[in-house]
């Protein structure tokens, strides 16, 4: 295990950051291999950058930055530098442009260099951060009026080494565990259940549904059963107690401030914290 963190390379919604303090006092003292299933941003493992990790995520053209920024920083920070060089004196209509090029790529499933250049750019040019897609797939959140640079180039580098050590996979959470085994360590940012029961139609979309839900806490029994140390974060609701309670894990709420929300008096919530150990 290294000492040192670095910074992650795009912003996620419902990233863990604000909770680092929290899930480091929880962690294990000692653990073997590394599991992270739901990585989004990865702000957990580029916090403690642990030996012998396996990241996963279901959405594609993450992993794919992931997988770039691993395997050809050099041709990666080239490509994104230029797109912030090129940028118009309209910042809005070059950001459009480079959205529909976006879009056109992952219509056509072009994995590459570009695509990943194009998805932190948009990541740091688009409102709030928010990776939002719609019915058909095709990224659509708005401009965010910035012309910031997209990228931290020392950071890239050091991500770059980070992951040359790492398993980076795109698929199932279910799968992406198929390994552990006993005296691993499974972090599960498992995406949001609703805060309330009626809005789980929203959520289907994004594929994580109440079948999802029961589906990862099963996983989590039996991750339990294999001897594996597992942490899994969640909102503080009715469905995440009724999936983790009353079997002996350790459940701690925490209050944390919301960013998603635009109501400033509802911006305090809490989430949870479930540890098997």
């Amino acid at each position: 295990m290294s000492n040192s963190s670095v910074a992650p390379f795009v912003k996620w919604a419902g990233g863990k950051r604000q909770l680092i303090p929290q899930i480091k006092e929880r962690m294990p003292e000692k653990y073997n291999d590394y599991y992270e299933p739901f990585v989004g941003g990865g702000a957990v493992v580029f916090e403690f950058l642990p030996t012998n990790a396996l990241i996963n995520d279901i959405n594609k053209a993450l992993i794919n930055a992931y997988k770039q920024i691993c395997n050809a920083p050099d041709a990666f920070l080239k490509t994104v530098n230029k797109l912030d060089e090129e940028m118009w004196e309209d910042g809005k209509k070059y950001y459009y442009s480079l959205r529909e090029h976006y879009n056109d790529k992952l219509m056509k499933a072009e994995y590459d260099v570009e695509l990943a250049a194009l998805f932190v750019f948009i990541n740091k040019h688009c409102f709030n951060g928010l990776y939002r897609v719609n019915g058909k797939g095709l990224f659509n959140v708005p401009y965010n009026n910035s012309r910031r640079a997209s990228v931290d180039e020392n950071a890239i580098m050091e991500i770059s080494k980070y992951l040359q050590g790492v398993t980076i996979i795109d698929g199932d959470f279910e799968e992406a565990c198929k390994d552990a085994k006993k005296g691993d360590f499974v972090f599960l940012d498992s995406p949001y259940a609703p805060l309330l029961p009626t809005s789980f139609e929203s959520y289907t979309k994004e594929g994580f549904d109440i079948d999802s839900h029961k589906r990862l806490a099963k996983l989590y029994d039996e991750l339990t059963a294999r001897g594996c140390y597992c942490m899994l974060t969640n909102h503080n609701t009715d469905l995440i107690n009724e999936l983790y309670g009353n079997k002996g894990y350790k459940i701690d709420a925490i209050i944390v401030k919301r960013m998603i929300n635009s109501d400033a008096s509802n911006r305090v919530g809490e989430e949870v914290i479930i540890c098997n150990y």
